[in-house]
């Protein structure tokens, strides 16, 4: 079989941009200039993090003829001064989708149409994420707690004419696999991706023999994915759309909410199913998104509202240098750099981003961002992130890089790099070219990593049974794109016998 054995090459000498910003229709580092902007007095005295600062950068000016397009509302016309979003933040009748929001652009916007902005915004929030609630209108909060503890028939009325608490994804099933892994599949309502299916993976982990379940959630950020990696399903189908902040965030509400009612149903009402950790491995590349994906991180560890903890996630990329450099610096997240492969002829292959990040530049970015020996690098270059690790993830495909030397050569790829290794099994799907390393050979490449001192474990397969699994999701026959062709030695795979 094939299996490279020629060195990185040199990096290339120019970095391009990916169409990150481009596909989302709005500049991320561009200053927020909303349509009025508020006096001094009336201005949030909230101070913004990087990453809520990035994301308040998303409002814009709009034209007149944006702003027509959404004057006219349920409720008539709009305020005068309200602040303008861009398109994305809209559902298709024109109305402001809250969460798609920051709490510090929450308190602006209530502002802006006459309301006590933190007050109001604050009370807005809890209903949406706190206190196992997570309403998606009005009417659910008056219900819930009472005309006098949910919200007045004026501002009822008023909001329903400007804004919407429905995150833009209609749940339409759930598949559940023998491991006890649940798929749940959304139609989304509207934004760039309207009209596409997403899905979204609750993962049980429990550690001991009866002890109650804890969650990972694997939330998606595209409908589609554009990084055409030749070993993952949803590789398949192209990019279709990009996720908006709020949709994003909805996955993880929606999953809360399910575990709720489960629990609700069963009698518990104390100590739900906690979701324990979120991982950005699902459908698409998110940072490919980060005008969305930088936002909902915000959102999501918010301490008044969702409160996730920083390093309970964990977003991934195929290695977008630029944008990598960018969440490093935005995010506290921790990052997951998916390598698959130790050198360049087979990154090229089976990761096509390679050509335009080869690896000598890829490994020098996370020796940069996250250097595994502080003395390694002058004092005034040192990493803003010092002290965080990396996640290297490798997915183990069998005989194309697996072997003995595979694991030496990634050994003195990531030595520099404060990093830990998670060798993925390869999940087939119908029509794969590719087969999963057999047990036995992941163990001694984890053994070789081991025993050059890495801290290496290994992702075993969940929910494949039901399309699940890391690299299975989506449905490449929604999308017109093509499938990818082969490489001409994936070809040779598919031909010869399988090992055994």
């Amino acid at each position: 079989m094939w299996a490279a054995t020629t060195a990185p090459r040199a990096a290339s000498s120019a970095v391009r941009r990916t169409s990150s910003q481009q596909s989302s229709g709005t500049n991320a580092a561009a200053a927020w200039r909303p349509s009025r902007r508020p006096s001094a007095a009336a201005r949030p005295t909230r101070a913004l993090g990087p990453a809520a600062a990035a994301a308040a950068a998303a409002a814009t000016d709009v034209a007149p003829a944006r702003h027509q397009q959404h004057a006219q509302t349920q409720a008539g016309e709009r305020p005068q001064g309200e602040l303008r979003f861009p398109d994305s933040y809209y559902d298709s009748e024109g109305r402001l989708v809250v969460k798609n929001l920051t709490l510090p652009q929450l308190e602006a916007w209530c502002a802006s149409i006459g309301e006590d902005g933190p007050k109001r915004a604050l009370q807005l929030w809890r209903f949406m994420y706190y206190d196992c609630k997570w309403i998606r209108s009005l009417e659910d909060a008056a219900v819930e707690r009472g005309a006098q503890n949910g919200f007045s028939p004026a501002f009822r009325a008023k909001f329903a004419g400007l804004a919407t608490l429905d995150g833009g994804l209609l749940l339409q099933s759930i598949h559940s696999a023998a491991d006890g892994t649940r798929k749940m599949v959304f139609k989304v309502a509207h934004g760039p991706a309207a009209g596409g299916q997403v899905e979204t993976v609750l993962i049980p982990i429990t550690r001991e023999a009866g002890a109650k379940a804890r969650i990972t959630l694997c939330v998606s950020s595209q409908v589609g994915c554009d990084m055409g990696c030749q070993f993952c399903y949803t590789g398949r189908m192209g990019l279709m759309g990009n996720l908006t902040a709020g949709q994003i965030v909805e996955q993880v509400v929606a999953a809360r909410r399910l575990l709720w009612e489960e629990d609700v149903a069963a009698g518990v009402t104390k100590h739900i199913t906690p979701i324990t950790n979120l991982v950005y491995m699902g459908m698409g590349e998110p940072l490919h998104n980060l005008p969305a994906v930088l936002p909902s991180i915000e959102t999501l560890c918010q301490p008044l509202g969702l409160h996730v903890s920083y390093n309970k996630i964990t977003v991934s990329t195929v290695g977008l240098v630029p944008e990598m450099r960018q969440f490093a610096a935005e995010s506290r997240a921790v990052m997951a750099v998916s390598l698959h492969a130790t050198t360049d002829e087979v990154r090229d292959r089976i990761v096509p981003v390679n050509k335009r990040w080869p690896l000598a530049e890829l490994i020098g970015t996370m020796e940069e961002l996250f250097p595994k020996d502080k003395e390694l690098f002058p004092k005034d270059k040192a990493a803003p992130r010092h002290g965080h690790h990396v996640l290297v993830a490798y997915t183990m495909l069998r005989d194309v890089n697996d072997s003995d030397e595979d694991a030496r050569r990634l050994l003195d790829l990531v030595k520099n790099i404060r990093c830990k290794v998670n060798l993925i099994v390869y999940n087939e799907y119908p029509g794969t070219p590719f087969r999963p390393s057999t047990p036995e050979r992941v163990q001694a490449f984890r053994s070789v990593l081991i025993q050059g001192g890495h801290v290496a474990t290994v992702r075993d397969s969940r929910g494949d049974d039901q399309m699940a699994a890391c690299g299975q999701l989506g449905d490449p026959g929604l999308s017109a794109r093509p499938r990818p062709a082969r490489p001409e030695a994936a070809a040779a795979a598919t031909a010869a016998p399988a090992a055994a």
